[in-house]
């Protein structure tokens, strides 16, 4: 053989060594902690209560859930990505970070269930099966529905399996404001195989999270209100939804009590399902969660915390913040008010809350799509 050949044989071969090393170091990233540039004394919390960085350098960090086997994964929308990240020493911070999918169509929802990872597209469902024992080597995922809408706005996702275990998903306006076809302005759901899809409520802009609440299994969702009617109006909302086939009012009527000035005429207010509370003009509320841990102080059982990402066309920036929505009873809001805040500083935003996640140790997680990070929230008396 000749010393060519030998030479462009090594050379080969490094070249594949270092590919495999690149793509193991792409999947399997240890994440090395260092001080964090984010000044966590910006953070305005209750007594008690303190904030940490559980992940960083998570780029674009949307929608989050915890598998059962303590698996956090996150899902994107500017980036296409969606990340999973283990904390396996215990110390709260997650050490671990594998990337799961790269270059996907807005994949901001994100759920498990019987060791599946679903992700939404805006246009499609994806699994990915037995995805913890594959972390480092994803497989390819299987399309259980692609039946969705191909429009884009407001077409990013949030999902999450209810109580009756069928998968819940969002279809937002492909507008502004707009009648449209039947499928948009809804949440459906369905089964975990993809198939039954079916309209379960009408009349919602773009809800970007929701739940159920722990006793009554009832759904509560937020929802972005209407742009261009002004810095005050309309008011985002908090919605509750006893029961299924409700009509919440987009895009006829707002806050539940004003209609709107292009399509108002056509139905009245009393029409639709009010909101259960208006949650302020333009503060985008996305993520939510009913609070069911023991670390809290008791009087946070069964409240709910909503992340309100922050308006982008008020002339003075609201929201920013995670809000606290207290109740008498099961399902009578009686007030909001902040619960953590400071990522708005003299009118310029330097984090955005978007989703919250529960941890079996009480505290909860938030993630933050314009810091890149997710925090862990947590309770010393």
């Amino acid at each position: 053989m000749s010393r060519k050949k030998i030479v462009l044989i090594i050379l080969l071969s490094l070249a594949a060594i270092i590919g495999v090393a690149f793509f193991y170091l792409k999947q399997n990233v240890n994440l090395a902690w260092e001080e964090s540039e984010i000044d966590l004394a910006k953070i305005k919390l209750p007594p008690g209560f303190k904030i940490s960085i559980f992940a960083e350098d998570v780029k674009n960090a949307r929608s989050i859930t915890r598998s059962p086997n303590g698996t956090i994964f996150v899902g994107t929308k500017g980036e296409g990505n969606v990340y999973a990240l283990r904390d396996e020493d215990g110390d709260n911070r997650a050490e671990k970070k594998w990337v799961i999918a790269t270059g996907l169509n807005l994949p901001n929802g994100v759920a498990v269930k019987d060791g599946d990872l679903y992700v939404a597209e805006y246009n499609r469902i994806l699994r990915y099966d037995a995805i913890e024992k594959q972390l480092a080597n994803p497989p390819e995922p299987v399309v259980i529905n692609d039946s969705y809408p191909a429009e884009k706005h407001h077409g990013w996702k949030f999902i999450d399996f209810g109580p009756d275990g069928n998968l819940y998903v969002p279809v937002g306006a492909p507008c502004n404001i707009c009648e449209s076809e039947d499928i948009f302005n809804t949440i459906t759901r369905i089964h975990p195989d993809g198939s039954g899809l079916e309209i379960v409520h009408r009349g919602i802009r773009n809800t970007v999270g929701f739940t159920w609440h722990p006793v009554t299994k009832e759904l509560w969702f937020t929802d972005n209100g209407r742009d261009w009617l002004g810095n005050d109006l309309p008011n985002c909302e908090l919605n509750h939804a006893a029961k299924d086939d409700l009509h919440f009012g987009y895009p006829y009527c707002h806050q539940g009590d004003i209609a709107d000035p292009e399509f108002g005429e056509k139905h009245a207010c009393n029409e639709f399902t009010p909101p259960a509370l208006k949650l302020g003009p333009h503060v985008a509320p996305l993520g939510l969660i009913f609070y069911t841990g023991n670390q809290f102080p008791e009087n946070y059982s069964n409240q709910l915390l909503v992340a309100e990402h922050g308006s982008w066309n008020r002339s003075t920036p609201i929201g920013y913040q995670l809000s606290l929505v207290n109740f008498d009873g099961e399902d009578k809001v009686v007030g909001k008010s902040a619960f953590a805040s400071g990522w708005l500083e003299d009118g310029d935003a330097w984090g955005r809350p978007v989703d919250l996640e529960q941890m079996p140790d009480g505290s909860i997680l938030l993630s933050d799509d314009f810091a890149d990070v997710i925090y862990r929230i947590y309770y010393e008396n």
